[in-house]
């Protein structure tokens, strides 16, 4: 690994640019995966994670969607779609005040789950759930003890290097998780999942519409230039009753 960087200031006012660091393709390593790596060593946000004890990134995705929408707020209760590796997880229950730390607020729930297990975090429970099998919605209202106020999707299936292919299968699964949100949330919560640019989500943007009062789409400054990835908040659930009115009312 070696470390290439800019010149100091010489009391040129400009300040002293930011090392680079650059890595050497290494014998049986693929450029792909130096590039990756090279990537990933000078990702600030992935130093940030580092330094503030995130799993990930993308904790930062979830920090500015809710500086923006204030859909984490403390005594909600959350749920979190394909949880792993926790970094979500970290941010709600820090959020929604799970931990009881700030006195004189009401403390939220936050339940995450995935297929596979997941470390630990404070203030969070982790259950190994598929949310697309049959009963997954009631079991979740009752580890919960009612319904959610706020449901989280940041899945992404694995990639298969066809862009519309992937495009088709982000897409599939936050129609599901949609679906799920449905089910669990109660009046006036929030959905909020991530998909990708490219037109085939024109279906659920109008379907969230229906049940919804707000609906966004947004990129947050976290999520890399070079990604199609967006997000989209859906705020102000219409409840079970209306939502069912509004789909009758669409097919008719």
């Amino acid at each position: 690994m070696a470390v290439g960087g800019g010149k100091g200031d010489g009391g040129s006012g400009r300040g002293q640019r930011e090392l680079r660091v650059r890595v050497k393709t290494a014998r049986g390593r693929r450029l792909s995966s130096t590039l990756w790596l090279e990537r990933q060593l000078n990702d600030p946000y992935v130093v940030r994670a580092k330094a503030e004890g995130y799993r990930g990134r993308a904790a930062f995705k979830l920090i500015e969607l809710d500086d923006k929408y204030r859909f984490l707020k403390p005594g909600v209760r959350v749920v979190d779609l394909g949880c792993a590796p926790g970094g979500w997880l970290q941010v709600a229950a820090a959020r929604v005040n799970a931990l009881g730390e700030r006195a004189g607020q009401p403390r939220g729930r936050v339940l995450g789950v995935d297929l596979r297990a997941v470390e630990p975090v404070a203030g969070a429970e982790a259950h190994v759930l598929d949310f697309l099998a049959e009963g997954a919605d009631a079991q979740v209202r009752d580890w919960l003890g009612g319904r959610a106020d706020v449901v989280l999707s940041d899945m992404a299936a694995a990639a298969s290097g066809h862009r519309q292919t992937d495009h088709l299968r982000i897409v599939a699964l936050a129609e599901a998780a949609a679906d799920f949100a449905l089910d669990v949330l109660e009046e006036g919560g929030s959905f909020v999942a991530k998909v990708l640019a490219g037109g085939a989500e024109a279906g659920l943007q109008t379907r969230l519409k229906q049940h919804f009062r707000k609906v966004a789409n947004v990129k947050p400054p976290a999520s890399r230039a070079d990604s199609s990835e967006k997000y989209v908040v859906a705020t102000g659930f219409r409840g079970a009753g209306a939502a069912e009115e509004a789909e009758a009312e669409a097919r008719a």
